[in-house]
């Protein structure tokens, strides 16, 4: 049986090696590579047989040496600097992206995380009693009761559906706005509890969202999806948590709503800007408006995939590999590059 050649392009740590050497060892045609030598050079060479490639931000040249490849899987969530690349090969040959979600118990985990934080102002409480400043109080900052509020998922796949079924038991009413509602529901075990929303009706939808979470990939039609507009119809009540890509929401527009409190806060863990220019005190800030003065916005240095050393986050590349194996077709997570998702 020829073997199917599946490349690792960077150095895989040992831990990671041994787990996937484990879980894919009864598969004796699939050909494990785990290279110690990641110069462009050796990996152009290694790409030449490669049936398969697991990795990150593959360039122009290795796809075009990878001549057999079938399969590229990008172990993280987010494929839209893939997007364009992937379109132009796809003219020529016919190579299947794979968009993993290996990462999403932990983005879901983070988003409720920041929502908690936000209503129970968990941080200015903190803040103040590191000052000294004992027993502060409702007059200085109230919790907010999540009882009876609408949480409002702006995107309806993986994380969102994650984030709905660790809020169940929450006294809340859900909301979710979605492209497509005949696309698959991930987990069987969430309430069924929750209103449709679809992008013609995002106006009624944000009218009605109390804590608008957004879980949305970035593509032309997502981005500044959200701008002033929107802003005004989610409301001075409102709060905004934004655990998918910064761009969706319009950087401009999230900060003036937040500086003039057209709503009442966000919890941020996607930015604008990923390779800042330090300050003249040495400090980056990751977009170009000055939201670390603002009291009413959590900061969060784009985290909400850690911890990355979990080896479960790798079941999904494994699950795949196995259907690779076999001849299968139905591989999970593979990106409509027309979707851009």
């Amino acid at each position: 049986m020829t073997p199917i050649k599946v490349l690792f392009k960077w150095i895989v740590p040992s831990s990671l090696k041994a787990y996937l050497q484990s879980n894919l060892s009864r598969l004796s045609n699939l050909k494990l590579i785990f290279p110690k030598d990641v110069s462009e050079e050796n990996l152009l060479n290694l790409a030449r047989e490669a049936d398969v490639i697991v990795g990150w931000r593959p360039t122009e040249t290795l796809l075009e040496h990878a001549e057999n490849l079938l399969v590229f899987i990008n172990p993280g969530v987010g494929v839209q600097h893939l997007i364009p690349m992937f379109q132009i090969f796809s003219q020529k040959r016919n190579i299947t992206l794979i968009n993993g979600h290996g990462n999403t118990f932990f983005t879901a985990q983070h988003a409720v995380g920041l929502l908690l934080s936000l209503t129970n102002y968990i941080i200015p409480h903190h803040e103040w009693m590191k000052q000294g400043k004992w027993r502060t109080g409702d007059s200085e900052a109230k919790s907010i009761p999540l009882r009876n509020k609408t949480i409002g998922f702006l995107g309806y796949g993986h994380i969102n559906q994650q984030v709905h079924q660790l809020l169940s038991n929450f006294p809340v009413k859900f909301a979710a706005l979605r492209r497509f509602w005949n696309s698959p529901i991930f987990f069987e075990d969430i309430p069924l509890e929750i209103e449709h929303f679809t992008p013609l009706q995002i106006d009624k939808f944000l009218e009605i969202t109390d804590f608008l979470i957004i879980a949305v990939p970035l593509t032309k039609q997502t981005r500044n999806l959200i701008r002033e507009k929107e802003l005004n119809l989610l409301g001075e009540q409102s709060f905004l948590i934004n655990i998918s890509r910064g761009p969706i929401v319009n950087e401009k527009d999230l900060y003036l709503a937040l500086k003039h409190k057209k709503i009442a806060g966000a919890a941020i863990d996607v930015w604008y800007e990923y390779q800042p220019e330090p300050d003249s005190q040495n400090r980056k800030f990751p977009y170009h408006y000055p939201f670390h003065d603002l009291q009413n916005v959590i900061l969060s240095p784009h985290r909400a995939a850690s911890p990355f050393d979990d080896l479960q986050r790798w079941d999904e590349v494994i699950e795949n590999l196995k259907r690779i194996s076999v001849g299968r077709k139905d591989l999970k997570n593979i990106v409509d590059l027309e979707r851009e998702y």
